[in-house]
């Protein structure tokens, strides 16, 4: 999303922009969602009440309905990695404790107009330092290789009123899976991205994980890889060249370690094989990165459906 102008169709990605001076560095928040929970018991104007019968009260299911309204508004806790650690004022972790001081103070006294962004969120081309926004992305065009022009669908005429030096904070969302496709040290930049999805409790992306080693002793951080594969959205795969024989592995890698290469027949079964459309990231030497990308394209994803290293 944009920190002050977020977008999400017609894109696979939600991003969000924020205006701020480039004096006082950068931080984000995240987003507040959940609409409003049901109306709390005021008496209908109905002529058969009789005086006696004292005010309506909510039941069970409406104080529980109310309650988790109110959690699905609660601010998300920002990610330590979401930091930039340069002594930003306000840091994202300051925007974190103000949102959440709003948002009890707004459950207190049960009033959301206390809370705090939904006054810009009215007004979608204003950009504030403080709160995110959508914004339609209108066209791309890549520019050079890793470099592309992004452009965002305003409102009617309305300008986004930045001046010199400010610059945009974008806050986008993952894809629905993950396919890292790592060779060799090409495991190295997967990882982070692994841990800081499944650091995340509420990132429901799916991974799946295809390490191409020569041979099983050459397979690193296999504890760290087997951890993370008893996360319920991780798999993990193995791919060895100079090994033949299941029977020389441990049980546990047998059923998911094939010989060879990786060629695309194993390619479009693992493509097929995952729960949503992937986004594919591939890592390992020149060659085996050029020829992923072609397997890729074979087996039906698009050239911005993955992210060569």
């Amino acid at each position: 999303m944009l920190r002050s102008g977020c977008a999400r169709e017609p894109w696979p990605l939600s991003l969000c922009v924020r205006s701020l001076c480039s004096a006082t560095g950068e931080a984000t928040t995240a987003g507040k969602g959940g609409g409003p929970g049901p109306a709390l018991g005021r008496a209908p104007s109905c002529p058969h009440l009789l005086p006696d019968q004292g005010p309506l009260t909510m039941d069970k299911g409406e104080e529980d309905d109310d309650e988790e309204a109110w959690l699905q508004l609660r601010p998300v806790e920002p990610l330590p990695s979401q930091c930039c650690g340069s002594g930003c004022s306000p840091c994202v972790f300051d925007l974190y404790q103000r949102d959440l001081a709003s948002w009890e103070a707004a459950r207190a006294s049960k009033d959301r107009s206390l809370l705090s962004g939904e006054e810009t969120q009215s007004c979608p081309s204003k950009l504030s330092p403080e709160t995110f926004l959508a914004f339609c992305i209108s066209a791309t065009d890549r520019l050079t290789k890793d470099t592309y022009l992004v452009r965002f669908a305003l409102p009617g005429n309305s300008r986004l009123g930045l001046r010199p030096g400010q610059h945009l904070i974008l806050r986008y969302t993952q894809y629905g899976e993950l396919l890292m496709l790592a060779a060799g040290t090409g495991l190295a930049p997967m990882v982070p991205i692994l841990q800081s999805i499944t650091d995340n409790a509420e990132d429901e992306t799916f991974i799946t994980l295809v390490g191409c080693f020569k041979t099983f002793e050459g397979i690193y951080l296999k504890t760290f890889l087997r951890e993370q594969a008893r996360f319920w959205n991780v798999r993990t795969f193995f791919v060895l060249s100079q090994e033949n024989s299941l029977e020389q592995l441990p049980w546990s890698y047998r059923d998911k370690t094939h010989f060879g290469r990786l060629g695309q027949d194993l390619i479009e079964e693992l493509v097929g094989s995952c729960r949503r459309k992937p986004f594919a990231l591939v890592c390992g030497s020149a060659e085996f990165t050029k020829d992923v990308a072609g397997y890729l394209l074979s087996a039906g994803l698009a050239e911005d459906s993955y992210f060569l290293f």
